[in-house]
């Protein structure tokens, strides 16, 4: 399968989906060893597989347990400068979709070998909701939604690192 990120003119167009995973209070996240912030559980979206089953095919690959769905949580437009392959840095416009997952009772055997696109060693952590702030973490608005999540689906867009909800 072709994950979805498209060349075009101006830069690339990425689609992706992240899991929001959280356990006793805390969050479980991703960081790669060649960069300094964590980020979700997930990944790009491939050619024809829809948003669901790529959030459940990605939390499988990165801890090796069958997730289910809660809901979908959060729409996240992001504008930002990223390199893709070994072009230098280019104009990226992202849509991620983060679901929320159910828990699980294997949660706390969770390990992780991925290996990131860029070949760098990936791991897990757990990271207190409430203290997110003290984190370097993507997206951004994590470290007050998670906070006090609402029953209905939040859409953000970041351009140049400034979040802001949208309508």
């Amino acid at each position: 399968m072709t994950d979805i990120t498209l060349k075009v003119d101006s830069g690339y167009f990425n689609y992706r989906v992240g899991a929001i995973i959280i356990s006793d209070n805390n969050l479980l996240m991703v960081k790669n060893e060649n960069y300094s912030h964590y980020y979700s559980v997930g990944g790009r979206v491939n050619f024809g597989e829809t948003a669901e089953n790529a959030v459940l095919r990605e939390a499988y690959e990165e801890t090796h347990i069958n997730f289910e769905i809660e809901r979908l949580a959060f729409i996240h437009e992001n504008f930002f400068a990223g390199r893709f392959e070994s072009e230098l840095s280019k104009p990226f416009h992202e849509i991620s979709l983060f679901f929320l997952m159910k828990p699980h009772d294997r949660i706390k055997y969770i390990k992780s070998n991925s290996i990131g696109a860029d070949g760098g060693k990936e791991s897990l952590y757990w990271l207190p909701t409430d203290k997110l702030s003290d984190y370097h973490v993507f997206p951004e608005f994590f470290k007050t939604e998670l906070l006090h999540m609402k029953n209905e689906v939040g859409h953000f867009v970041t351009r140049e690192e400034n979040t802001v909800r949208a309508l």
